[in-house]
């Protein structure tokens, strides 16, 4: 994996004044740094409840202080059904994400027939910039692309949107 295909996160939320939202529609990825997590959790069950553990090291911190700046923060998955084990391992530790302050819904994908949206993962930062990310076909990074094209932006924002609207809130959303 290359340095310059993982966007820079950090910078990203800091660069948010009041809101940030996720758009994911992948069933798995292949993301290399959490190949451990996911891996102990096939074996347990079990997914990372510590919010100082490496695993968190680095969103957790990033969360709370974005969110303490009064950043709202969402979340949308589009899932398919039966979700895969990938899947029940990211619904296992939304907790995690919720805790520190992230909202997050999920849609199954036959809700989502009708909604437009994007080819690739994205976020939304204060509906005035986009970053989309690209993954390989086994689900590790392969890139990413900015823009503030006005068109674009609003083509993002609706789907993301559409897709929250429809979502089911984590608390009510069985895997």
């Amino acid at each position: 994996m290359s340095p310059s295909c993982v966007p820079n996160f950090a910078d990203l939320l800091r660069s948010a004044e009041h809101t940030a939202v996720h758009l994911e529609m992948r069933d798995s990825y292949g993301i290399r740094d959490e190949e451990g997590g996911f891996t102990e959790f096939l074996r347990t069950g079990r997914a990372d409840p510590d919010p100082d553990s490496a695993h968190w090291r680095g969103w957790i911190p990033l969360v709370r202080e974005t969110v303490a700046r009064g950043v709202r923060i969402r979340r949308a998955r589009i899932v398919s059904e039966p979700v895969t084990d990938y899947i029940r391992w990211e619904h296992a530790q939304t907790s995690m994400n919720i805790s520190v302050g992230e909202q997050v819904r999920w849609l199954p994908r036959r809700l989502a027939s009708d909604i437009a949206v994007p080819g690739n993962d994205l976020w939304l930062i204060d509906g005035r910039r986009v970053v989309f990310h690209w993954f390989t076909g086994d689900g590790d990074w392969a890139g990413h692309e900015r823009t503030e094209d006005p068109d674009i932006v609003r083509m993002a924002a609706a789907a993301f949107e559409a897709v929250w609207d429809r979502g089911i809130d984590h608390a009510k959303f069985a895997v």
